[in-house]
């Protein structure tokens, strides 16, 4: 074979094999391999030049969070229901002999001037105030304007194992830790992990055994149990 062919041969087989080991390389970067013990490998050109370097990447870790809200009910469950005991402030403007205050009864309902008693219980106080309204203006008043507010609130009990028991002045937001405070603190046998509230709810008398942080509302009864040893 003359020289020159044979120069020509060398120099195409030199080429062939830097175009397949370019390929390999290609390959091993664009896919990395795949481990079974949780982990990644992915391939890169190591830095000096020397070939490929794997670097391991792990997969993100989940952390439980354990959620925890307070045990007390919010202060207001709801919009503020009417009923025996409270006391209100009715105002009807330009009549002053009908703008007063007005309790509600143990029938639920309050008595006024002119259209007489009118249902409370179960009602929020824009609810009364829409059937005083309609009451006057059908017969006694043009166009009434007509505003009621709470005065006071009806109280709450509490019995049982406490210093003084009975009646008291109910205070927005309160809490059963905070009424037992107004009843003088427990007594010696109180047992003080465990509240029983009784409370009428849409018309319905449920009992509720809570904790010391639960908000009370007005009308409950609270009962303090005994510890026993």
């Amino acid at each position: 074979m003359p020289l020159r062919s044979l120069l020509a041969v060398i120099a195409l087989a030199s080429l062939l094999s830097g175009c397949a080991h370019v390929g390999d390389w290609a390959t091993e970067a664009h896919y990395p391999e795949e481990h079974h013990d949780g982990w990644d490998a992915i391939a890169t050109p190591a830095a000096d030049g020397s070939g490929i370097a794997h670097h391991a990447v792990s997969e993100p870790t989940i952390v439980a969070v354990s959620l925890r809200g307070p045990q007390a009910v919010a202060d207001s469950d709801g919009p503020y229901l009417l009923d025996t005991s409270d006391r209100l402030r009715v105002f009807v403007y330009g009549q002053p002999n009908l703008s007063r205050l007005y309790g509600v009864d143990h029938s639920g309902a309050i008595s006024m001037p002119l259209i007489g008693r009118v249902s409370a219980r179960g009602l929020t106080t824009y609810q009364l105030e829409a059937a005083i309204k309609s009451r006057l203006g059908a017969k006694y008043v043009k166009d009434p304007e007509v505003t009621v507010d709470v005065a006071q609130n009806r109280p709450f009990f509490i019995l049982g194992e406490v210093r003084t028991a009975g009646q008291y002045p109910y205070v927005s937001g309160m809490t059963v830790r905070s009424a037992v405070a107004i009843a003088g603190g427990y007594s010696e046998r109180a047992n003080q992990r465990k509240i029983q509230i009784t409370r009428r709810i849409n018309g319905l008398v449920e009992k509720l055994d809570v904790p010391d942080d639960y908000v009370v509302q007005p009308g409950d009864t609270l009962l303090v149990y005994e510890r026993f040893l």
